[in-house]
């Protein structure tokens, strides 16, 4: 990476020696005029983390950025000019059937051993980084009168196991009125089911159901799974109450108190990092989010998987434009055509929809200077760092394996968080360029910005500022390794993020491609 990078002057940042584009980084960009140290001088005002064309482009080029192309330009582009997406055609996506099959596979790293952190052994060996209670749903139909007997139970039980640390309603919208036995259904089937065997809730989750819907108890709950708890009542169904309301909430919380009694009995033990299960995603991207933020979650995935750790990235569509980057580095030819399905499978979901993966890019990724999913796609990817990828999960698929793992989920935060809750994530990190509150309920969500500006401005929502690897203030090595601890620290309860903090939650949200009747 190059940077022009003196504090008080134009600053650009070229990824690559081929890119023929850069990104501008001053919080306010540069005014018309304005000259770099390496005299390109721009010919218009462009705002902070936009391109600029370090040469003339002529009309039908690639514009080049990664060392990959990203568009074609759409009519000629003076040097120094800014560079928009309105003046970009698109690439076509990767054809499928002539990816590069597991040919640049890396080379394991040395191990990193004597790491650990503090947390809670559950029965099937998996980790809990919370002690939480989980009581999850069926159905639509019940969420008002969980939502109230879960009030009740933080309010007047909660107090009474001070070392359970939250209880939390797994509500959804699933469960009636869906085709139950369509082809897809299965997915927000095993979604729920494996919702209910996070690490974080210890075995202990409840399910309520209604009783007449078309998602019953034993599917969500096995009789021989060994990762929930079995063994107690589990179930309450608000249709055999004979008394009402009233005796729903007291069922409900005499079920609970039961677990809470039993949860409230664990405590953190010392394990090896190895047992995280850390979920990465990005949202709010911006085309810093490809030069800060995501290469810094790279460089400590790597030091997870070098530690034993399993690291989980995701986002169908914002890997699809670099699928042949990764089907490279897959362990295993199997692997690398398991790639390959999960994308084939959403190419065909999306063009059932009448839709492609240009549909991703928000006005706020274009207003921070992402011009299309090609240019995205290429951003987010480096988030997965340099390790080999050892498996491939489907949507809502619960991880078996360690390493670095391609969880295949949609883009959209609120579903792939949801979805990499079901696959056992046991701590989250989210990069954002633009800002969100976003926060999840089941695991803590490490918030890490690709601006400075940004963690300035939301000083008490942003965990990590990796803006400072632009104005040069840090590398990624030692962020990367600036977060590895912060991982560690937060999963042992050593430190609580900002979301986790407010409890700033966003809503379970299932994927559901199956039709509703």
């Amino acid at each position: 990476m190059h940077m022009i990078e003196h504090a008080d002057s134009p600053r650009y940042v070229r990824l690559h020696e081929q890119d023929n584009v850069v990104v501008v980084v001053n919080d306010q960009g540069v005014a018309e005029g304005s000259r770099f140290a390496d005299g390109l001088t721009v010919v218009e005002g462009i705002p902070q983390s936009h391109k600029v064309a370090l040469v003339n482009i002529a009309k039908g080029e690639p514009v080049v950025r990664y060392g990959q192309v990203i568009g074609y330009a759409l009519q000629d582009l003076v040097q120094g000019s800014w560079v928009k997406e309105t003046q970009l055609a698109m690439p076509s996506a990767p054809a499928l059937d002539s990816l590069p099959m597991s040919d640049a596979v890396p080379a394991a790293l040395p191990p990193l051993e004597g790491y650990t952190f503090e947390g809670y052994r559950n029965a099937d060996g998996t980790v809990g980084t919370r002690n939480i209670l989980g009581i999850t749903t069926t159905v639509q139909c019940v969420t008002g009168v969980l939502d109230h007997a879960v009030n009740r139970i933080r309010n007047e039980l909660l107090p009474r196991y001070p070392n359970v640390d939250d209880v939390v309603a797994l509500t959804h919208s699933y469960g009636c009125g869906v085709a139950i036995n369509a082809r897809d259904a299965y997915i927000p089937i095993r979604t729920v089911r494996n919702l209910a065997r996070n690490p974080n809730l210890g075995g202990e989750a409840l399910v309520i159901s209604l009783g007449c819907e078309k998602l019953q108890a034993g599917q969500v709950m096995h009789e021989d799974d060994a990762s929930v708890d079995l063994s107690e009542p589990w179930l309450y169904r608000l249709q055999d109450a004979s008394h009402g309301f009233g005796e729903m909430i007291e069922q409900i919380m005499a079920l609970a108190e039961t677990r809470l009694k039993k949860l409230d009995q664990r405590r953190r033990e010392t394990v090896p990092a190895s047992a995280l299960i850390l979920g990465m995603q990005c949202g709010g991207s911006d085309a810093f989010s490809g030069i800060t933020a995501n290469p810094a979650l790279g460089y400590a995935s790597d030091l997870l998987v070098r530690a034993g750790a399993t690291v989980m990235f995701s986002e169908v569509t914002e890997v699809r434009d670099a699928i042949y980057m990764l089907t490279s580095r897959a362990q295993t030819p199997e692997v690398a055509q398991a790639l390959v399905r999960e994308m084939d499978w959403y190419d065909q979901y999306l063009q059932r929809g009448e839709a492609d993966r240009s549909a991703n890019t928000t006005p706020g990724n274009k207003k921070g200077g992402l011009s299309n999913i090609v240019e995205k796609s290429l951003g987010s990817i480096v988030k997965s760092g340099s390790s080999a990828i050892n498996g491939v999960l489907g949507p809502g698929e619960r991880v078996t394996g360690k390493g670095l793992v391609f969880c295949a989920t949609p883009a959209s935060d609120f579903v792939c968080g949801t979805l990499q809750l079901a696959a056992g994530m046991n701590l989250h990190v989210f990069t954002t360029g633009r800002g969100t509150p976003y926060g999840l309920a089941m695991a803590p969500v490490v918030k890490v910005s690709t601006r400075t500006e940004l963690a300035e401005r939301w000083p008490d929502l942003i965990d990590i500022d990796a803006g400072r690897i632009a104005t040069g203030r840090a590398s990624i090595e030692e962020l990367g390794w600036e977060l590895f601890h912060y991982y560690l620290d937060v999963a042992s309860g050593r430190q609580q993020t900002w979301a986790e903090r407010y409890k700033l939650h966003n809503d379970i949200t299932l994927f559901n491609p199956a039709p509703i009747t």
